[in-house]
């Protein structure tokens, strides 16, 4: 039974460990494709224009789908929506190897690719997070976000090295790669075990599909959790230049890049496998908003930093901040939200996170394109600081959150 597994033992239930193994190999891939695709455009073009352009036609289909993945999700079985857009992801990476194999792989066909990874990760993304709640008992959600994201900060650690030292042998070997974890993962999913009974799902009226906004909107302290990591890190976000400042700034090869994309995974792991024991007690609201600026000020030291040691020092601090932010967010928002509207919300949620990510990688491209890369890192940090003090003002019931509670109010 879920309600006998104690915290620590969370890797010994059958389908929160498949979850977990699911979540390692699609983000291995993931990372494993975003060193690929960063260094191949930025050796095509030498534009750090074109970096920001990937992030933005990743983000687009998030953008249009938002409303038809949450009803899916939220209608259908959350397994097999899962599966099918991961294999999407897996074609996907298929196609960028034999492009490259074939040699035919322009910009153009990459950027046309990564859309489509973007349009398979904007229905398995939200509904794997919808997924992750009805594998166990409320209490235990805080450890299982913990728990979940250390998985991924596992393989953002392993997946941009891997892509580093796998791409000495061609981008095509990193795709292969990708393709064979992806279709893995798909494998993983459909082994999951639902241990939570499907609550009635509503039929489909307008009114339902938005109902996922019109609930973050009714809940003024969920939307300033959701706003607040959209603002920060769309402004905060430099690791759309980690190839600029890889290949200009530090002088570095294709593994030194791996090395920085996994930086801030490894402060991001350390703080997951903290917070999976110890959860945090009191003041999450005032804790999440010290983070973040931290993650702030941490943008702004790896911007200014022109040493490698430095600078990886700079995004593990970035990476480790960032990640009390996104275990207090995933959880509060997940314990607020009704199991028959998660897939919506968590949908809207994952827009707001594609918007932070990969528009924010448009975002210091654009700038980078403008003012130069140093600066562009700079202006991203003093936003987040802004923000931050701005979304205190703004949301002052999120800023005083005390403790996660379930959406029935039991601790």
């Amino acid at each position: 039974m879920t309600s006998a597994i104690a915290p620590e033992q969370l890797l010994h239930h059958r389908s929160f460990r498949l979850f977990w193994l699911a979540s390692v190999a699609s983000t291995i891939a993931l990372q494993m494709q975003i060193v690929a695709v960063g260094w191949q455009v930025y050796q095509l073009t030498h534009s750090p224009f074109d970096l920001g352009i990937v992030g933005l036609v990743q983000f687009i289909p998030s953008l249009f789908l938002v409303f038809v993945v949450g009803h899916v999700a939220d209608r259908h079985d959350r397994r097999q929506v899962a599966r099918f857009s991961i294999l999407v992801e897996a074609i996907a990476a298929g196609l960028l190897a034999a492009g490259s194999l074939g040699g035919w792989l322009t910009k153009e066909a990459i950027f046309a690719i990564v859309f489509v990874i973007g349009a398979g990760r904007a229905f398995s993304k939200p509904t794997m997070s919808a997924m992750l709640p009805t594998l166990m008992q409320p209490s235990l959600l805080p450890r299982a976000v913990a728990g979940s994201a250390s998985a991924t900060q596992v393989a953002i650690i392993i997946g941009p090295a891997i892509g580093g030292f796998l791409y000495v042998a061609g981008p095509s070997t990193v795709y292969i790669t990708s393709c064979v974890l992806f279709v893995l993962c798909s494998v993983l999913v459909s082994m999951i075990k639902v241990e939570t009974p499907p609550a009635r799902r509503e039929n489909a009226t307008l009114k339902s599909v938005f109902a996922g906004i019109a609930y973050i909107r009714s809940k003024p302290a969920i939307f300033g959790a959701i706003s607040l990591d959209l603002f920060a890190v769309l402004l905060g976000g430099a690791t759309a230049l980690l190839p600029v400042y890889a290949h200009d700034i530090l002088h570095t090869n294709s593994v030194g890049l791996g090395l920085l994309r996994s930086a801030p995974a490894v402060g991001a792991l350390s703080v997951a496998i903290f917070l999976a024991r110890n959860p945090l007690k009191g003041r999450i609201g005032r804790t999440m908003f010290i983070a973040v600026g931290i993650f702030g000020l941490a943008t702004i030291a790896f911007g200014l930093s022109q040493t490698f040691v430095v600078s990886l020092l700079a995004l593990v601090v970035l990476g480790a901040s960032d990640m009390i932010s996104v275990v207090v967010r995933s959880t509060f928002v997940q314990l607020e939200t009704p199991d028959d509207m998660r897939g919506r919300v968590s949908a809207v949620n994952s827009v707001f996170i594609g918007t932070s990510n990969q528009l924010g990688e448009f975002e210091s491209g654009l700038t980078a394109a403008w003012f130069g890369a140093v600066p562009a890192v700079l202006i991203g940090g003093i936003g987040t600081l802004v923000v931050v003090a701005l979304w205190i003002r703004l949301f002052p019931q999120l800023f005083h959150v005390d403790r996660l509670v379930d959406n029935t109010g039991k601790k």
